[in-house]
């Protein structure tokens, strides 16, 4: 009976602050202090222990419901200052747990009573304008699309008028309209050894809308598939903001309340939507997309496979610093309205910790950059060092190709009509000057073997240039001559014989 192999353990190694755990067998576990983590799929096992102190490690996220979590494992999580998020790969959040601030009744109560005293109006107006400033740089700098970008500023000054929240919501709605119609044509490139299983619907980014629900839910390409997993992971950094500075995430002021979802955390997203857009707009133009990373269910929605979800859930602390200032702008907004607040003049900092760096006179907080998308060949859709568009094997066949094909414009560009009457021409030039030549002019010590024995050998010290201009001649013929593959004619000798200072 054969022994079966043992399965290859891979060491996890936590990326930007991120540990992602996918497929079956995930465990969270704690032993002796430290925290444990696995998961496998197939014959492919990882694992991760993390002490205390030095571990790096500021979000775990699950990504699937295969496993368990043990509450030791939450309660290290805790303790450390870690978030735990859990998802679906559609992008639906099934669980989030962080760290919560301090809570002030008092500023939930304003937060509660904000449609009534008329502050629910300007915090919208503010959230929805910087969510415009921001569509417009984006439709600017990368559409470079001047009319668009004017009716979203439009759209934008129309705000003041706004008196009430369906009339922000109706000003936001139009500026969407304009705002996504640019990106309908955007054409969305793959691998050429991947496009005969790419459906024609995956080229393109299409409407925002699906088909199959009239919204962004349930996507049928994979930009907007990518668009909503990564909306989903601002969602959970939106919500662990709203806690932190001790705001109720499901009151919100913008977004209807539901069942479904956290309000005031879909209203903190609003101006930092634009940012994870021109994120993966610089995806888009500048790499491919790898047929591998997504999957077709069979009503026709588009997924994302593990392996891409761990790649984007690698953005969350990018997310996590956008939408800090944002919660913590609202959370001034509402500490405004608190009356006698004679012990605590301004509202808390606990996310960007801005009063702090105010006093220490390091206001100016750093902003963290995604991390690049991967480089994949355009052919084959290998992995490529950056600065490259080719794999090592593929360069080959790519720039045999190129040559083949440069060589067929070179052969008929040679032979056309223009060509030949130059070359005529030339022709012409060099016999009348042959005809005219007076031989009598050569030295006679400058034969046919003091050329070949004392000139030619110095020829190579020479630039192809420098013998141009001295003879007149053309490129190719100015390099026969320096390699001896052609030995000009007599009345060049003594021209070349001076250059390389034979005499």
């Amino acid at each position: 009976m054969q022994s079966q192999p043992s399965p290859l353990v891979e060491k996890l190694i936590p990326r930007k602050g991120v540990i992602t755990l996918f497929g079956y067998g995930i465990s969270a576990t704690v032993d002796h202090g430290h925290l444990i983590l696995k998961d496998n799929i197939g014959p492919r096992h990882r694992q991760a222990v993390f002490p205390k102190i030095g571990h790096g490690l500021k979000r775990l996220t699950v990504i699937g419901s295969e496993g368990c979590v043990s509450l030791a494992a939450l309660r290290w999580l805790a303790d450390q200052g870690a978030a735990f998020t859990m998802l679906e790969r559609d992008g639906s959040t099934l669980a989030v747990a962080g760290p919560i601030g301090p809570s002030d009744a008092r500023v939930r109560r304003s937060q509660s009573l904000a449609h009534e005293s008329g502050l629910a109006v300007e915090i919208g107006r503010e959230l929805i304008a910087q969510k415009l400033d921001a569509q417009e740089r984006v439709i600017r700098d990368v559409f470079q699309d001047g009319i668009v970008a004017d009716a979203i500023v439009s759209a934008r000054e129309s705000l003041g008028k706004a008196k009430s929240i369906k009339a922000i919501r109706n000003v936001e709605s139009l500026a969407a309209q304009e705002y996504w119609a640019r990106w309908r044509s955007l054409p969305v490139n793959f691998p050429t050894a991947d496009l005969r299983r790419v459906p024609e619907l995956w080229r393109t980014f299409g409407t925002r809308s699906s088909p199959l629900t009239g919204s962004p839910r349930l996507a049928v390409n994979p930009l907007n598939a990518m668009l909503n997993y990564a909306y989903s992971l601002l969602e959970t950094e939106a919500r662990l903001a709203a806690c932190a500075v001790g705001l109720d995430p499901g009151i919100g002021f913008l977004h209807v309340d539901t069942d479904a979802r956290d309000s005031l955390a879909c209203d903190i997203m609003e101006p930092v939507r634009p940012l994870v857009d021109a994120f993966f707009l610089n995806w888009i133009t500048r790499e491919c997309l790898k047929r591998e990373w997504f999957f077709e269910k069979r009503d026709g929605s588009c997924r994302l496979m593990a392996s891409l979800c761990e790649m984007l859930t690698e953005t969350s602390l990018t997310w996590r610093h956008s939408v800090a200032p944002v919660a913590e702008q609202i959370s001034r907004m509402l500490w405004s309205t608190i009356r006698n607040n004679k012990r605590n003049v301004l509202a808390p900092t606990h996310l960007t910790q801005s009063r702090r760096r105010y006093a220490k006179g390091t206001p100016k907080i750093k902003v963290l950059i995604p991390q690049r998308p991967p480089h994949v060949c355009l052919t084959c859709g290998g992995k490529v060092t950056l600065g490259h568009r080719y794999c090592s094997h593929c360069k080959v066949e790519v720039t045999t190709k190129a040559l083949i094909k440069a060589a067929q414009k070179g052969r008929l560009a040679a032979h056309s009509a223009e060509a030949e009457r130059k070359r005529a021409a030339s022709r012409r030039m060099h016999l009348a000057a042959q005809k005219n030549w007076d031989s009598s002019l050569l030295p006679a010590w400058l034969d046919i073997n003091a050329y070949k024995q004392g000139v030619q050998p110095r020829l190579s010290r020479l630039t192809v240039p420098a013998i141009r201009k001295a003879l007149g001649v053309s490129k190719g013929y100015a390099t026969n001559v320096r390699s001896g593959r052609k030995v000009p004619h007599q009345r060049h000798w003594l021209a070349l014989a001076q250059l390389t200072q034979l005499r």
